[in-house]
């Protein structure tokens, strides 16, 4: 069976399964239940025809129909919570989970593209169809729930535990999981520490304490979504450094180019250095990609040029992190804070510019966005020499409805006094929230700003306090019980 065969087939059952959702009306995250596991049976249909040199998919469309079966697993999962009879989640969660299962269904689409599964309009009408259930759930789960209440599973923990992220110190404390690299652990990869604790299934405790000693672990890791409540601590920022060279132009797609990436829920990590060495040449070469709800990033380096941090889904917080790169280097659909980061923009190739962000909100209705607060924005040491021969901006819009804030952040003359740059033509400037408030710096000015529709100078701290910690991410909720230092509010 053809790739054209089979994408064709695949389509027409999802616009089948769209009509019939617009018909009977059942309840919308049923229909989107039965429309993700028909694209699941869909996409490893297609993975065993490759498997048996069957059809025409080539190596490159076997990894995209591999990330897309890990994509739907997870919002399969995603969803059966939303259906469980324990409605033990608020509205935050509902809308949360939703947009990520929104932003899984892009991502599987995206990589598709990337790697040449050729779609008419008919096909990409299809597609919509799927986004459309996807989109009525959201609206069905978004009316009428109970607000401020702490995300499901995330609960006040016990006292002795409050303040464990920052409170946890090797020399005193005990880990589950000791990686060295000179075998004076309990393993030398982070890989066998992840395996280990994978095979003590129900048995593991609810917090999982993996200790990775100084050294450069050269591996790929990923903590699929059933491996929750972990907690990673190296020994400081470039001691304990997890690095990787996948990229696009290596053969990887964009998601899976990831040096570490974590779907589990409830994922902390502190003191290490997460890096992509691909460099500027390779194009997409992720460090780290983050689909885990309420995880958080304390002391963290991640570093790598083009799509270096990949805040993928699902309510993230990031303090006192260093984030480096060049092109689009902090981007995704989560619902993501950074307070108090140094981000560096590095040299990009000679015909580039620099754009920091690049936020991948497809639909009004999502809760998504990227909000960059109190940081600051400096040139890389090798960077700072030549910057003026380069453009750096503040962001562009990945998708339509993209939307990211910058408020009280230290910016360095090397922003453009445009601020923000369009990624193809008037793409999404009308629908695109950019907001900038109350920042600082040579870079800070907004006279010569854009004009655009979606950008705004927001002048006062109700227009701004949407994009606090508390209400972005509601996490006054469960940031208190790792410990890390927050703004709740402005």
């Amino acid at each position: 069976m053809s790739t054209s065969v089979v994408i064709t087939t695949f389509f027409l059952l999802l616009a089948m399964a769209a009509s019939t959702f617009c018909l009977q009306q059942p309840n919308p995250i049923q229909a989107a239940l039965d429309r993700v596991l028909q694209a699941t049976n869909w996409v490893q249909s297609s993975i065993e025809l490759h498997e048996l040199g069957s059809d025409d998919i080539s190596n490159d469309g076997d990894v995209a129909l591999r990330d897309c079966a890990q994509l739907y697993d997870e919002s399969a999962a995603r969803l059966m919570v939303l259906l469980s009879k324990n409605k033990s989640y608020s509205g935050d969660d509902a809308r949360t989970w939703l947009s990520g299962v929104l932003a899984n269904q892009r991502t599987c689409l995206d990589g598709l593209d990337e790697k040449g599964f050729n779609k008419t309009d008919e096909h990409r009408v299809v597609a919509e169809n799927l986004t459309m259930v996807l989109g009525e759930a959201l609206a069905f789960y978004g009316k009428g729930m109970h607000e401020g209440v702490p995300p499901r599973g995330q609960k006040p923990k016990p006292k002795q535990n409050k303040g464990l992220l920052v409170s946890w110190s090797p020399g005193t404390s005990r880990a589950d999981f000791v990686v060295a690299k000179d075998g004076s652990g309990t393993h030398r990869t982070i890989n066998e520490a992840v395996a280990a604790l994978v095979r003590m299934g129900h048995r593991r405790p609810p917090r999982v304490i993996i200790y990775v000693k100084s050294g450069v672990y050269q591996e790929k890791v990923e903590l699929h979504r059933n491996i929750v409540n972990v907690m990673l601590v190296g020994a400081g920022i470039d001691k304990t450094i997890v690095t990787g060279s996948h990229s696009y132009r290596g053969g990887s797609t964009t998601r899976n180019s990831a040096t570490f990436g974590v779907s589990g829920d409830g994922f902390w990590a502190r003191d290490i250095t997460f890096e992509n060495t691909a460099g500027p040449e390779m194009h997409q070469a992720v460090a780290l990609r983050v689909s885990s709800d309420v995880a958080v990033f304390y002391r963290c380096s991640i570093k790598g040029y083009q799509d270096t941090l990949y805040v993928h889904a699902n309510r993230q917080f990031y303090h006192d992190c260093q984030i480096y790169g060049t092109i689009d280097f902090i981007f995704g659909n989560a619902i993501a804070v950074l307070q108090n980061c140094d981000i560096f923009v590095r040299r990009p190739m000679n015909s580039q510019s620099n754009m920091i962000t690049a936020q991948g909100r497809d639909k009004e209705m999502e809760t998504t966005g990227i909000v960059i607060h109190g940081c600051r924005v400096r040139p890389a040491p090798e960077f700072a020499r030549v910057q003026g021969s380069f453009r750096s901006y503040l962001g562009r819009p990945w998708k339509r409805f993209s939307r990211t804030v910058f408020m009280k952040t230290d910016l360095d003359g090397l922003i453009d006094p445009k601020g923000w740059k369009e990624w193809r033509g008037s793409y999404g400037l009308s629908t695109l929230f950019y907001g900038e408030y109350m920042n600082i710096g040579t870079g800070a000015s907004t006279e010569q700003r854009v004009k655009w529709p979606g950008f705004r100078v927001l002048s006062s701290p109700q227009e701004a306090s949407p994009f606090t910690v508390n209400k972005f991410i509601q996490g006054q909720f469960w940031l208190p019980a790792t410990g890390v230092p927050f703004w709740p509010g402005i």
